[in-house]
Parts: C-alpha cells; sequence; structure tokens
C-alpha cells in the first residue's frame, strides 16, 4: 500500500488530503472521499482511506477545516468551534465539499468517472450535503451522520444513498429520520437507512465510551455496517 499527503485548496484555505491506493493494482481505479468526524482528518479518517485502498479503491481522507487544523477527542468546545461554522453555512459546507472532489478526480491512479463519498459524524452530514448539491457520484454513505438540511435549496439528487444509523442515536432523533426520508423520497432520490436497535452515535469507533454524551462503541453494528460499506460499493462501482 502506498500513501501520501497532497494539499489542495478551497478558494485560499489550503487543505491536506490524505491518499491511500494499492500499487499493485494496475491502472486507475475508483476512489472513496473519506468525510472526518468533528475532530478533523486525524488517524480515524485516514485508517478508513487505508481500508479503501485495501479493498482497492483509491481511499482519500478529506480535510475540512484546514491544512494542520485539528480538534481533539473529548474537547467538545474546540470541535464544535470547527464544525459548528460549516454546519451553519451549507453553500460554504458544499463549496468545501466540492474542492476535495476535484481534487480526487485529479490524482493519476483515480478513475474520474467512479468517485464515491463516505463520511462519519460530522462527515456524513458533508456527504449527504454533497449529495444534495447535486453532484455527480456513484454514491455517499452516511455513517453516524446528521440527517438534517440546512437552508440551501437541493440540486438534482444524482448519488445514490446510503445511511447507516444507530436507532438510539441521541444526535439523530426518530423525527430528524423520518424527516430526512421524506425529504429524500421527495427528490426521488435512491435512498436506503440501515437502522441498527441499541445502537447509539460513533459506533464504528473502538474509541467511543461515552454513554452519557450518546457515544459508544458497537461491534457487532460496526461488523454489519462495514458488509454494507462494502455491499454498496459494489452496487455503485459495478
Amino acid at each position: 500500500m502506498q500513501t501520501k499527503i497532497i494539499d489542495y485548496h478551497d478558494g485560499d484555505t489550503q487543505l491536506e488530503g490524505y491518499v491511500a491506493w494499492d500499487d499493485s493494482i494496475p491502472g486507475p481505479r475508483p476512489a472513496v472521499l473519506v468525510a472526518h468526524d468533528w475532530t478533523g482528518r486525524r488517524d480515524f479518517a485516514t485508517r478508513k482511506a487505508e481500508e479503501m485502498a485495501s479493498l482497492g479503491y483509491v481511499g482519500f481522507a478529506l480535510d475540512m477545516y484546514g491544512k494542520g487544523v485539528f480538534g481533539a477527542d473529548g474537547d467538545v468546545e474546540k470541535n464544535s468551534a470547527l464544525m459548528n461554522p460549516l454546519a451553519a453555512d451549507r453553500s460554504a459546507l458544499r463549496a468545501r465539499m466540492a474542492a476535495a472532489l476535484v481534487a480526487v478526480r485529479a490524482i493519476d491512479v483515480v478513475d474520474h468517472s467512479k468517485v464515491s463519498a463516505m463520511g462519519y459524524c460530522f462527515g456524513g452530514m458533508c456527504v449527504l450535503e454533497l449529495a444534495r448539491a447535486g453532484a455527480d457520484l456513484g454514491g455517499v454513505i452516511s455513517i453516524h451522520g446528521i440527517f438534517s438540511a440546512g437552508d440551501v435549496p437541493n440540486e438534482k439528487i444524482i448519488a445514490k444513498i446510503l445511511c447507516l444509523h444507530g436507532q438510539d442515536d441521541p444526535m439523530v432523533p426518530p423525527e430528524q429520520v423520518l424527516e430526512f426520508e421524506n425529504e429524500m423520497s421527495a427528490a426521488d432520490a435512491d435512498w436506503q437507512v440501515h437502522a441498527y436497535g441499541g445502537t447509539m452515535h460513533a459506533f464504528s469507533n473502538p474509541a467511543a465510551n461515552n454513554p452519557s454524551f450518546g457515544t459508544v462503541y458497537n461491534p457487532d453494528a460496526n461488523r454489519r455496517a462495514t458488509q454494507s460499506i462494502k455491499n454498496f460499493l459494489d452496487e455503485v462501482f459495478e
């Protein structure tokens, strides 16, 4: 496996992506953008990019905050200060995601006609917003992501959508799930929501162990979600 850091830009903001690919595979291959949680493009996101490379794709852990800008585990104030401006300004969020899409398509080992995106927590919001922006993608996957829409109108949704959701996630209550499902149906999108019972937020992260905050790792949900991700990517990249 090969990995490298690449710089790219959203306007005047310098960003830093982490790319992973298997160089034993000849020729261009599909790519998967990996959008990070609210702590920034740290080890969790880069490991997920490497997991995508192990499946034969190019994994691209994108950067929503800027080169060298990171939050920290357990630092709610700092992480919120990084995430909230983008969560509140969906136009800016869409532009930041679009910059990552341009960057990944410029990588020489990427088949630019076959790109999808996946995101965790805040990153789930990011990839859903990319779909809402009408980006030309095979699919997007939200893993314990935030479903709520912003105030920017949706474009025609092209990407297939898969949401992997913990039914007991306090950050995405049932009414938000229903609103999202109705939104996607009204948009005539190709969508799925898989809800895991007895499962909270951040269920895919082995370091999550804060029931009072609602973030708890669930190995069964994580295993099932991992299989669903593989199946979905097989479908959109066939």
